[in-house]
């Protein structure tokens, strides 16, 4: 997992909103597609990517499978984030 695929799962409405789904908890693909107006081979194609960016992690249980929201990646990115807002703005201060 690096930030480029994390990125790029990210770059979708539609994953985010998966995403937002599935932080009150976990779901089934068919949950998960049943908020949206596309096909199963395109949520499958969604969730895909956002397992593959770590994202999201499936759970097999008899004929289902389940996914969650993987928080630690995104806690990765947002570290980062605030990481790089921090240097900025102490570059800004010293230049005052």
């Amino acid at each position: 997992m690096g930030f480029a695929e994390t990125f790029k799962a990210l770059s979708a409405p539609e994953r985010r909103e998966i995403l937002v789904l599935l932080k009150n908890g976990r779901m089934s693909a068919g949950e998960i597609g049943s908020h949206f107006e596309m096909t199963g081979a395109t949520i499958s194609y969604h969730l895909s990517t956002l397992k593959k960016a770590g994202l999201v992690l499936e759970e097999r249980e008899k004929n289902y499978i389940f996914y969650e929201l993987n928080a630690s990646v995104l806690e990765e990115v947002m570290l980062w984030i605030s990481d790089l807002r921090q240097t900025n703005d102490q570059a800004g201060e010293s230049k005052e």
